[in-house]
Parts: C-alpha cells; structure tokens; sequence
C-alpha cells in the first residue's frame, strides 16, 4: 500500500507492507484522512509520545470503510463506513484500536468530512466537559479558536449549555468567522485591550473555564481574564512552551491549572475519553450540529505539499488528504 513516510529529506510516499489487525485492532481502508498540529512534528522527525522518528507513517485521524476486525472486536463489521483517530493515518489503510473507532453517522457525510472529526471531539470534549467541568450556564474562552479543535471547543462548549462562549484569533478574517461556531465574541489577543473586552462581557467575573491552545504569550493575561475559582485547561502551546507565570495571581482567584495531552494516556483511558465524548456529544453529531469547514484537499500523494500549507498558516478549518 502507499502510505506518507517520514524519510531524511520529508515526507515522501512510499509502498509499504500493509497492516494486519490484532485482537483489538480494526483494520480501515482509508477514504481520507485529517491533517493536525502534531502531524507537522512528526514529519519534521520529532517524536509525538509513542510515535515518530525516521520511517513513520504520518497522521492521526481518518475516515474510510472497515475491511477486517480482530478476534475480540464487537459492534463493528466488514464494510462498515466509519472514522477514527489512528497513528499512522496518512496511508491507503491503517489499524485503529476499536475503541477509537466510530461510525459515520450519515450516510449522506463524506468521507473528507468525517475525517475532520475524531481528534476534535475526543480532545475538546476531554478538555470542555471532563478537563474543564464545565457547567450549564457558565462563560468560557476559547484560545486559538480558529484552528479545527477550537472551531470545534466553542460548538461543544455551546451544545454542553454554555452561556457565553468567546473565542480568539489574531487573524481579522478568521475571526469574523467565529460567530459562525458559536462565539458571542471574538478577541484578538495580540492587540491591548482584549482581558478587558472579556471582563466587560462577563459583567466584570471574568469566565469560568478557559480553554488555551496558546499558553506562554497568554498565560497571565488568561488568569487576568478568568474568575475567580475558574478554570484554565492547557491543551496546546502554539505561543510558547516557556514563560513568565504570575503565581501570586494565580493564588489570589484561585484558578484551578490544568494540563492535558494524549501522549501519556493509556489504551484504556483512550477509550473511556472516546466513550463519554459519545455518551455527550453523539446526537448533537448525528444532527450535523457539530462540523468543521474543510479549507483544502489535497490527494495522498501530495502529503508533503499539504503539510507544507498547514505550516504555512493560512488555512480556516481542516485540511484533509483523500486517498
């Protein structure tokens, strides 16, 4: 099969052996496959928990039809049409941990589509409901809430009850598109004033959970921004890995810090992730209320070129590689 291969000069494709499903294991012959931050890591040659190094396949979510299942797989047969999030997704076929796989829930959803979801869902529900214990009513912000998962954080966090939702972008097009995914106010956080704006729309609180994909450029500016007793979940560190932290703020609202990553979680804790995202969020998916805007497509054998507009930060929504 032809699969997206971290070689010495980038990502290449190449033919390699087709992967045989353990007990576990559901084996997918892949229609699409959704494009993510961590993927560019990975083709740079960096490892991303488990995976990574020369000779990895690249990506981590994808749609396509179930060709075998392993010995201890229920609820899922040949020819199923369904998504999942995998490593190793940018190839014709990948094996999925069936508790990572889920059906597409239209038969009139594409394949491109239904490959922008598993990662979104999994991560921001993990991050919104279970992470951010967020409740009917409360505020919430969204950090970097023009990427795939951010698009995705502000539906969830309005469909879970939320009642106000804020998202950034430094970007002005992509911000005026927020409102389209469930912001009463979009913020640019590289312009003075934005803590402010979110004070002001909270009647001066601030909001009761954020949700940062930003980190060390907006560390101490979201606790200026969250209420006291609120909550901060750091999902990614696009704007830094390292800075200034302001501990005496931090104490005096009492904001409960929180990181997550995927990288050091179990098989099982995976799963159960994925279970209670579906226990939440399914019906909402299976209504279409819960999307994301696919920016670009790109063939399979254009992986590198895909990658390289990712990089580029130009894009609103998913990019997405049909195989």
């Amino acid at each position: 099969m032809k699969a997206a291969v971290v070689g010495d000069n980038g990502v290449e494709i190449r033919d390699v052996a087709k992967p045989v499903p353990g007990p576990d294991g559901v084996l997918i012959r892949v229609r699409a496959a959704g494009l993510n931050r961590a993927d560019l890591a990975v083709a740079a040659g960096h490892r991303h928990g488990t995976i990574g190094g020369p000779g990895t396949i690249v990506g981590l979510e994808c749609a396509g039809e179930v060709e075998a299942v392993g010995s201890a797989v229920t609820g899922i047969a040949p020819g199923d049409r369904v998504m999942a999030s995998a490593a190793a997704a940018y190839a014709e076929h990948v094996v999925a941990d069936r508790g990572r796989v889920m059906p597409i829930p239209d038969r009139n959803m594409s394949f491109e589509a239904a490959a922008c979801l598993p990662v979104a869902l999994q991560t921001m529900h993990n991050a919104v409901v279970t992470a951010g214990r967020l409740k009917p009513g409360e505020s919430v912000l969204i950090q970097g809430a023009s990427s795939g998962v951010g698009l995705m954080a502000m539906q969830i966090a309005k469909a879970m009850g939320a009642g106000f939702v804020a998202g950034s972008s430094t970007n002005a097009a992509r911000r005026a598109r927020l409102a389209e995914f469930g912001a009463d106010l979009a913020v640019d956080t590289g312009q003075p004033g934005w803590v402010e704006a979110i004070l002001q729309a909270t009647g001066g609180k601030g909001v009761n959970l954020i949700v940062d994909q930003v980190s060390a450029g907006v560390a101490n500016d979201n606790m200026r921004a969250a209420a006291v007793l609120g909550r901060i979940v750091n999902v990614g560190r696009l704007g830094g890995a390292r800075g200034e932290f302001d501990f005496d703020l931090h104490a005096l609202k009492r904001i409960d810090y929180i990181g997550v990553t995927f990288r050091t979680r179990s098989v099982e804790e995976v799963r159960e992730i994925n279970r209670l995202m579906r226990a939440d969020l399914w019906p909402a998916v299976q209504a279409g209320r819960l999307h994301l805007p696919i920016d670009r497509t790109f063939p399979l054998d254009r992986a590198a070129e895909a990658l390289a507009h990712m990089r580029a930060n130009g894009h609103f929504g998913k990019i997405v590689l049909t195989c």
